[in-house]
């Protein structure tokens, strides 16, 4: 009984692990049934469902995008739509490496192309030369490497590239001098047939392309197997030299990228040979001008096949006035001239205009004028930039803004009365006005400039108590004052300009009581053209600070009739001064005397000026040793009109006019400058 209950035990046991054992495989198999059943179906889907999508993604991950050349710029017009910058057609003769095509074949058609255009090759590098003496004396070439570099070759221990650095060092003057200018051109076109990537097309002649050369080539193409000719684009500027400092370049086909912007524009994904902005307004709108440039696909026989159209940058619209830019450059260039005529003038090579809409901060016009000696003639140039990058001493033009330090911190009010009388800190030169003039108020002091009203008013402001000739302390926090209320005009900020490179000025570090005094009328800290054409147009505007700029709006290029309008710049206050209004008011009535006075005739027939006269000490280098070692005069003026309603503003600058050593004259450059400006523009605008 035992023993059958054992047996049928064991049965029982090989039965139920057979059982598990096909129950298992019976699972494996239909897994491996499903696996196999995916795969069908992801390989049927794939190829058979998918295969056209497929294919092409394929072909896509294989196959080479080019860019065709860089698309034509966007053009630039002035506030009335005046055409200023334009693309011009240019004659170009390139070529694109055929497939199969040997060096040999290249150097023929070298010297066949040399035989039809003029092309300068004074900048064949003498190792371009070599190169190409190798490839007419190949056998030549490889007896110049020795058999023990040859089996180094072999080794490994040298590669390609140190062989054919060998062989280049190698090459004498000697063997080059059977070259010939005939050779010459024609390696410098071989050299230019091989630059850069095989499949680009290398640029041979774009400048001064004749007819006869243009229509030649295009005549003989089917000789000059990979050559060919086409128009390019180049920037025309339609009003010449007018503001085309300002307008700024575009570098060419050859330069690509310039060196000092390469690392810019790659990382923005430029490649290295695409033409760009590099000064300027083309360097400032480089985003809007730039062209969309074709697109082809590189077929297998070098070929292309255009993938999509490229198309012209878009158009921007300045607030320039075109016309009047040139009338105010015309006024620069003939007063510059004359005033290097004029006595005591050795130092002075420069002036300055901004003609501003102090209501939008446009910047209706700005020019500046630099007249130098070469070779015993005047001759003019342009120093426009110098108007965000030159900061000058301001003098004092800059008493709207010192005076209301007074007013905002209440050591004046309106009306109050103050002796202008020489102040003497022991020590320090006697400091007085042009003139004495008693007790005189607020708006006598602007009016007549005193520099003894501000000077009391700084020494209040920096709780310091004067006595004639004795030590003056002061609490150097008054420096911070001042410059925080300066910095509302605009002195001593960037004023936000569109235009790249915008200098700050210049900074003193002292805080001596002297220096302080001379803060309060513009000698100390100095200020650039741009930042003192902001200040009085901050005046003008009663109070409302604008930034100044120079787009006005952007066109799509596809309609190219003004139709289609992509952006509108409009007006941006950048602060309103944190005065009282009857404070901006008197400061405004100030300089409505001020035309009256000593800026009579500064803004010519203007209807209602106001303005403000300066004269500043400057300090200068003569001699390039880094050391400053001549005082001179630095005259300047600011204005605008009509005094209750203003239309423009004006800055005039000219640093350096005149010389304390050499004499007492000083020119009236700027007031011949700013009467004649402010009638032109009255006569534009009428």
């Amino acid at each position: 009984m035992k023993r059958s209950n054992i047996i049928y035990s064991r049965y029982k046991q090989k039965r139920n692990i057979r059982e598990i054992i096909d129950k298992r495989m019976g699972i494996f198999i239909i897994l491996l049934t499903l696996i196999f059943s995916i795969v069908f179906f992801r390989l049927y889907y794939i190829q058979i469902l998918k295969k056209d999508f497929y294919i092409k993604k394929a072909e896509a991950l294989g196959e080479i995008v080019i860019e065709g050349d860089s698309a034509p710029r966007g053009r630039i017009y002035d506030r009335n739509h005046n055409l200023i910058v334009d693309n011009k057609a240019v004659k170009t003769i390139y070529y694109k490496k055929p497939n199969n095509i040997t060096s040999k074949e290249e150097i023929k058609l070298a010297y066949l192309l040399g035989d039809m255009i003029v092309v300068d090759f004074s900048s064949l590098h003498k190792t371009n030369l070599k190169e190409f003496w190798l490839v007419n004396n190949f056998e030549l070439g490889k007896k110049k490497i020795t058999d023990k570099e040859w089996q180094l070759l072999k080794e490994r221990k040298l590669n390609n590239n140190d062989i054919e650095k060998l062989k280049i060092e190698r090459i004498t003057d000697e063997e080059l001098s059977v070259y010939k200018d005939i050779d010459k051109e024609a390696a410098f076109i071989y050299y230019l047939m091989n630059k850069g990537y095989s499949y680009d097309e290398k640029i041979i002649k774009n400048e001064s392309v004749s007819d006869y050369e243009y229509a030649i080539v295009s005549e003989n193409l089917n000789k000059l197997k990979g050559f060919g000719t086409k128009f390019d684009w180049d920037r025309v500027f339609l009003y010449k030299d007018t503001f085309k400092t300002i307008l700024g370049k575009v570098s060419n086909e050859s330069q690509g990228l310039p060196l000092e912007l390469k690392n810019y524009y790659l990382a923005k994904g430029y490649k290295l040979n695409d033409r760009v902005g590099i000064s300027y307004l083309e360097y400032q709108y480089e985003d809007i001008l730039k062209g969309i440039k074709p697109k082809y696909k590189l077929l297998s026989d070098n070929n292309y096949e255009l993938i999509s159209e490229g198309k012209r940058g878009n158009d921007i619209v300045l607030t320039i006035d075109i016309k009047l830019q040139q009338e105010i450059e015309k006024i620069l260039e003939e007063e510059v001239k004359r005033t290097k005529s004029e006595p005591n003038t050795e130092y002075y090579n420069r002036s300055f205009v901004v003609i501003t809409n102090p209501k939008t901060g446009e910047i209706l016009a700005m020019a500046g004028k630099q007249v130098l000696e070469v070779n015993g003639k005047l001759k003019i140039y342009d120093y426009t930039p110098g108007i965000i990058t030159s900061p000058v001493t301001a003098g004092s033009i800059v008493k709207g803004a010192s005076i209301m330090v007074g007013y905002d911190t209440g050591v004046i009010e309106i009306g109050s009365v103050l002796k202008d009388e020489c102040i003497k800190i022991k020590s320090t030169p006697t400091k007085c006005s042009w003139k004495t003039m008693g007790n005189i108020n607020d708006l006598r002091a602007l009016s007549q400039s005193s520099n003894v009203y501000q000077f009391k008013i700084g020494i209040m402001v920096g709780k310091g108590k004067y006595s004639y000739n004795k030590p003056l302390s002061i609490d150097p926090n008054a420096f911070n004052i001042y410059r925080n209320m300066y910095q509302q005009f605009g002195l001593g900020i960037r004023t936000g300009i569109d235009l790249p490179g915008e200098s700050m000025g210049y900074r003193g570090s002292s805080v001596q009581s002297g220096h302080l005094l001379d803060f309060t009328i513009g000698q100390y800290d100095t200020y650039t053209p741009i930042q003192i054409s902001q200040y009085i147009s901050t005046i003008a505007n009663k109070g409302y600070r604008m930034k100044p700029y120079l787009l006005k709006e952007v066109y799509s290029s596809v309609s190219g009739d003004f139709s289609e309008l992509i952006f509108q710049n409009n007006p941006k206050v950048l602060n309103k001064l944190n005065v009282e209004n009857k404070y901006i008011d008197r400061v405004r009535t100030g300089l409505r005397g001020v035309m009256g006075a000593l800026g009579y005739g500064y803004m010519g027939n203007a209807p209602t000026p106001s303005g403000k006269t300066g004269t500043s000490q400057s300090f200068i280098d003569t001699d390039n040793d880094g050391v400053v070692d001549t005082e001179t005069n630095t005259k300047n003026f600011v204005g605008y009109a009509p005094s209750d309603d203003p239309i423009m503003s004006i800055a005039v600058i000219s640093p350096d006019i005149s010389s304390k050593i050499s004499g007492s004259y000083i020119s009236g450059v700027n007031k011949r400058i700013g009467s004649r400006v402010s009638n032109k523009f009255f006569e534009i605008y009428k």
